[in-house]
């Protein structure tokens, strides 16, 4: 196939989350590629040439709305949506809603064998294998519905950290029960990144891992340089690539692991504190 396999030509392309931030570089750089893009957002969406479909991951029957508006096939799910601590609804826009969206798709027949979904986690997400019999329990739930109810008996699990490494497991557990309808899953643990939501939460995100950023004189990823991946991900190129959380930081993570730049919060996340 060679360099086509990197394109997205006569293919159908949904980024949840696109309105800002990494998905909005996905979106653009998707379409680019050639693929024809729908953009589920809460917020406004520039994308001239996509089509636009608003939701509130919050919301289940908002989420069943937009995907009865979007119909399919879709061959690349994109699920770039994600919030701060703080947020109200936190659990639902970073994994329940997602969850939901994706598995509605499944259930609709709307993801054809040989498409894709890629999901954006976080650095935060290191160290998900150790709390996995937790997350397995929280993953168990079968619908939108339970998992909120879960999530409001524990709610000191309704945070960044957390859902994001749900977002993990989720990729490693699904891997093998999508593949047999034909379908990836996997993720991106995109370190410090220059977005909208980074920059409001500055102090903490972009904060982290600077002084080995400052070590090589990097500043922190832009979202163009997160999308490549993402996008690649969803490609035919990737077409071996599943169940993977691939981290995207520079070598921050693996620096810290083995010992060749001093980062504890690493050690600590990865059990070596």
């Amino acid at each position: 196939m060679g360099i086509e396999a990197f394109k997205f030509d006569g293919k159908r392309a949904l980024v949840v989350g696109g309105a800002t931030g990494m998905g909005a570089a996905c979106a653009k750089l998707i379409k680019d590629l050639g693929a024809d893009v729908v953009v589920m957002d809460y917020a406004p969406v520039d994308l001239p040439g996509a089509k636009v479909i608003q939701v509130d991951l919050r919301d289940m029957d908002a989420i069943d709305a937009a995907i009865d508006e979007c119909g399919g096939p879709v061959h690349a799910l994109l699920s770039c949506a994600g919030v701060a601590d703080g947020t109200p609804g936190i659990e639902k826009v970073n994994f329940i809603g997602a969850r939901h969206l994706i598995e509605r798709f499944f259930d609709e027949d709307m993801l054809p064998p040989g498409s894709a979904v890629a999901m954006i986690s976080s650095g935060a997400g290191l160290g998900w294998e150790d709390q996995l019999p937790l997350i397995a329990e929280f993953l168990e739930t079968p619908d939108f519905e339970s998992a909120a109810k879960w999530m409001e008996a524990h709610p000191e699990r309704a945070n960044y950290l957390f859902t994001k490494q749900v977002i993990c497991a989720y990729v490693a557990r699904q891997a093998y029960p999508f593949l047999q309808k034909g379908v990836r899953i996997n993720a991106t643990m995109p370190g410090p990144t220059d977005t909208p939501l980074a920059r409001a939460n500055a102090d903490l995100w972009l904060a982290f891992g600077q002084d080995y950023r400052e070590s090589l004189g990097l500043p922190p990823s832009t979202p163009e340089e997160q999308a490549y991946p993402l996008v690649f991900l969803c490609s035919a190129a990737a077409s071996h690539v599943n169940g993977v959380s691939f981290v995207i930081d520079a070598g921050y993570v693996s620096a810290g692991f083995t010992d060749a730049f001093e980062a504890p919060f690493v050690k600590a996340m990865m059990g070596r504190a």
